[in-house]
């Protein structure tokens, strides 16, 4: 009996598993890219709402440093001691904030006055903003680590890798392709069968 070197064939089911795996994966990047993208740059333009970072740990534990904050405009009228709103501060650089209702001012004027409070802060901000127009974005949700995903891919070392590696990576993987494409062969789970004349 002769001894015949066996040639080890990689598992069509393995390879089969893999590229479904890799689908999959892909697919979900995709999706989440795609819902990211409509969530802050579509969604705030038809819906009314807006999206900010927070940058600061003030509003900790509910709202973390690196996490999304979304509000809806609703009218000043509606806004509530312990509403968390979103506004410009009335001094230095006018930064927007995202704080705690802690005392509610109707002036003169007619105008209303807020305190505001971060819930990590020991005391109330100094300051007391008059809050312009008929609405303000009070808080209705937030999403966790959004933000920080959104800032590590905007550092020019990330920025750099997105927008040539990856193009180059996904050429490199269609040439692999069809280098590696072999000729049809027949199926090694085939069996076939010759009929010979008699």
């Amino acid at each position: 009996m002769s001894n015949i070197p066996v040639q080890a064939i990689p598992s069509v089911t393995t390879r089969s598993t893999a590229r479904r795996i890799g689908s999959w994966v892909t697919t979900a990047l995709v999706v989440i890219a795609v819902a990211a993208f409509l969530l802050l740059a579509i969604g705030p333009r038809l819906m009314g709402y807006q999206t900010t970072t927070m940058l600061t740990g003030s509003m900790s534990p509910g709202i973390n440093p690196g996490d999304v904050v979304v509000a809806g405009q609703v009218p000043v009228a509606d806004i509530k001691v312990g509403d968390v709103i979103t506004y410009h501060i009335p001094i230095e650089d006018h930064r927007v904030e995202t704080h705690r209702v802690v005392e509610i001012k109707t002036g003169d004027d007619g105008l209303t006055a807020v305190r505001t409070k971060g819930d990590a802060n020991q005391g109330i901000d100094p300051w007391t903003a008059t809050l312009q127009g008929q609405t303000i974005y009070r808080h209705v949700g937030t999403i966790p680590y959004l933000g920080a995903a959104i800032r590590a891919l905007r550092a020019p070392v990330v920025s750099t890798i997105l927008m040539y590696g990856v193009p180059a990576i996904l050429v490199i993987g269609v040439l692999l392709t069809i280098w590696r494409k072999e000729p049809d062969k027949a199926d090694p789970t085939t069996v076939t069968t010759t009929t010979r004349p008699a």
